[in-house]
């Protein structure tokens, strides 16, 4: 009899002697020692301290990565500390289970926790050679371990979890009998399968074989894996990526030990040795990095990590995202988000940015964002991980101008006071205006404010003076409305300042000098194409668990903020902005509304329009500067990009018409009788009619030259864009007998 076999005889006796109960734990504690000289010690020991473990150890699934995906399915992006999917044991290739059990744990269906036989090899071995040379672990205690690892609070307990000692072996048997009583032989299997390393960051054998062979687990062929189930060993070492010749070698080794255990013949063993390692790499979507759509995900991100809703503190939210295995479903549209992508990648200039956001009217749900920088921590390649479309909350800036897209708010409250389209108001090319109020009755002082360009009209009612966008007569809008009503309509509209602080309350507000993001005024124009109701912009439509439990997402909060008759105005009036006004030539095709927004000394440009499905905010500039760089850019700069963003997110759909009331596009004809023939056309055009001048005089008492009549007569109601003509007096005649003229007013005398 060999000394070999002496040593074996000798340790059995001893176990005997020691009993059952301290049997593990003087196995466990041999294994850990470099020789058998301090056998005594260890065994008492090991006895106590096994019996004193707590058995009470919970089998918690492993973190989970989480997934977002697109309002088609599409992934997104994930997050994860680590790359794992859980399969269960029938979505994993037969022959993967097999390869997996031969080479860590063949006696894995046949023993308890403990490998006895196992065990007794790898204790003469480590005695022999003076060092740990063989492991006695079994693949229970591999599956605790990693568990132990996993589920690890701090980086404290997940290298203790790890420790190359003899507490840590103890822990894993004592830990590994409750689990063998909890669970069956196959549900361990299936535990070990999706929580074991692979190596190249992917965890389990579903992340694995996506990873190396961007096929599913249950797809895997013998080579495939032969050679996952030898990475295990030394994830590092055998990775093929990084160790080819290394894994072939490893792969070899588990194909012929699958052989010995007759799981396969000697011939399969040999074919797949000789063949050569293939392999397709897929890597995972890491974070936003990776995604298709960069900038939203990270919305996407900041709106889980910055709502209370989704945990109570920090540490809880990046735990839900990074390890709870979440399967978030978004309000993204790709084909809108491709499309606009498209369209941003056409800037004017390379040197500036661009930003868009598309929200859908009614809902409030984001379809697109889109920034025309590229996502990344790379000053010299131009790129920026800030999100450009979005306020601070969601990774964005502090905000930049919105332009004369600001009006549409002032525009809105003078209708929402009952304010007629007709109404008409100075224009001139240079002003001041005094009389100005905010919320708490502050005088805020006259305002000096000046045209882009000189006008070429004295007066300009609501229509013509918003198609054109003149400042001067929305700074006399503005007067007219109150500050600090036209502030409480965008504040109504979701408005605030990118920063999160609330608007500020001053003459210049019309022109969009608060610091805004694209995205919330987007949601604004939105609010008007859905006839007045707005809805809070939202990225996130469901989200369930790991087990597939709901988890509460918050949801768009609608509001009506004016009636829908005040809306349609609006939009009627906007309607012209595409047609006859500064973003004329940019219409879609289809019914659609927009307004052209140029910031301060031309720094930036803004677009805003929208369809009944759609609404849309583009915005160009210096995001550095937004307000200071003068850039020589003017709102309709940007339209195209609005254009073809738009035309490419509704491609293939049905237009929608706006809703026109009764009323809308009536008006009564102004009472001009008196007045000289050009303030009469102006009086007329501004109330929305054409005009046409008699060729002949009428004898009137008017004086000569000046209106004696009109047809249709003062006051009316009539279509606008009716054609009204104008008779023109020549100074003769008195008023009809019987007919008393009334001087300054009415029509004379034919009414």
């Amino acid at each position: 009899m060999g000394a070999s076999e002496d040593q074996e005889r000798v340790i059995v006796k001893l176990l005997r002697l020691l009993g059952a109960a301290a049997f593990a734990g003087v196995l466990v504690g041999l294994l850990a020692l470099p020789g058998v000289g301090s056998v005594g010690m260890a065994a008492r020991d090991a006895s106590d301290s096994f019996q004193n473990l707590p058995d009470d150890f919970s089998v918690t699934p492993p973190p989970e990565r989480t997934t977002v995906y697109s309002a088609d399915g599409q992934v997104i992006a994930q997050f994860y500390y680590h790359n794992r999917e859980s399969v269960s044991l029938n979505q994993v290739a037969p022959i993967m289970q097999k390869a997996i059990v031969a080479i860590e744990d063949a006696r894995f269906f046949q023993h308890g926790p403990l490998d006895m036989k196992g065990s007794f090899r790898a204790l003469v071995t480590n005695a022999q050679d003076g060092g740990i040379k063989q492991g006695g672990s079994t693949l229970t205690q591999q599956y605790v371990k990693n568990l132990l690892v996993e589920n690890a609070p701090t980086d404290k307990a997940a290298a203790a979890a790890k420790a190359p000692n003899f507490g840590r072996k103890l822990r894993e048997l004592r830990y590994a009998v409750n689990v063998e009583k909890q669970l069956s032989k196959n549900q361990i299997l299936q535990g070990y399968l999706n929580i074991a390393y692979f190596g190249s960051g992917a965890y389990g054998v579903q992340a694995a074989s996506q990873y190396y062979f961007s096929k599913n687990a249950s797809e895997l062929t013998l080579p495939e894996a032969a050679l996952l189930a030898g990475v295990t060993n030394s994830p590092y070492f055998y990775d093929p990526e990084i160790n080819p010749k290394g894994a072939t070698n490893r792969r070899s080794i588990v194909l012929y030990r699958m052989a010995d255990l007759k799981m396969i013949t000697k011939q399969q063993a040999d074919a797949a040795a000789n063949s050569p390692i293939t392999l397709h790499i897929k890597k995972p979507k890491t974070d936003c990095v990776d995604s298709k759509a960069p900038f939203f995900c990270e919305y996407v991100k900041d709106e889980i990590l910055g709502n209370a809703e989704f945990g109570k503190t920090q540490a809880d939210r990046e735990q839900l995202l990074y390890r709870g295995g979440l399967t978030i479903r978004t309000t993204l549209d790709m084909k809108a988000q491709n499309a606009a992508q498209k369209a941003l990648a056409r800037r004017p200039s390379r040197s500036k940015t661009a930003t868009e956001a598309m929200v859908q009217p009614g809902t409030g749900q984001i379809k697109a964002m889109v920034v025309s920088k590229s996502y990344g921590d790379s000053i010299k390649k131009g790129e920026t991980t800030l999100n450009l479309a979005a306020d601070y909350a969601h990774g964005g800036n502090s905000g930049y101008s919105a332009g004369s897209t600001f009006k549409i708010f002032t525009l809105a409250a003078a209708l929402n006071k009952g304010m007629p389209v007709g109404t008409t108001l100075p224009a001139p090319t240079n002003t001041t205006v005094v009389g100005y109020r905010d919320c708490k009755g502050n005088n805020l002082g006259p305002w000096p404010v000046s045209n882009a360009e000189p006008s070429k009209v004295k007066s300009a009612n609501l229509r013509s003076g918003t198609w054109e966008s003149i400042n001067t007569f929305f700074a006399y809008l503005e007067q007219r409305v109150g500050v600090c009503d036209a502030v409480k309509m965008a504040q109504s509209f979701g408005v605030k300042q990118a920063n999160g602080q609330p608007l500020q309350q001053v003459p210049s507000q019309v022109l969009g000098v608060n610091s805004i993001d694209v995205t919330h005024m987007a949601a604004a124009y939105a609010g008007f194409a859905a006839r007045g109701q707005y809805c809070t912009p939202i990225a996130i439509t469901d989200v369930t668990d790991a087990k597939g439990q709901k988890i509460k997402v918050p949801q768009s909060k609608c509001d009506k903020p004016v009636d829908s008759s005040v809306a349609d105005e609006v939009n009627s009036i906007l309607q012209g902005v595409l047609t006859s006004g500064t973003g004329r030539g940019l219409g879609l095709g289809r019914p659609a509304a927009g307004k052209t927004g140029t910031c301060e000394n031309f720094s930036c440009a803004v677009f805003a329009g929208y369809t009944p499905d759609l609404a849309s905010v583009v915005w160009y500039g210096d995001p550095a500067a937004p307000n200071g760089n003068p850039a020589g850019v003017y709102g309709a700069a940007v339209g195209p990009i609005w254009r073809a963003s738009m035309e490419g997110a509704l491609r293939g759909t049905k237009p929608t018409p706006f809703h026109t009331s009764v009323s809308q596009d009536q008006a009564k004809v102004p009472d001009v009788s008196g007045m000289p023939v050009q303030q009469a056309k102006q009086r007329l055009t501004n109330a929305g009619f054409t005009v046409q001048v008699s060729p002949r005089t009428i004898d009137s008492p008017r004086p000569q030259g000046t209106v004696a009549y009109t047809s249709p007569s003062a006051g009316v109601v009539s279509q606008q864009g009716t054609s009204v003509i104008i008779f023109v007096s020549s100074g003769n005649g008195p008023a009809r007998p019987g007919k008393k003229h009334k001087r300054g007013g009415g029509v004379w005398p034919f009414n």
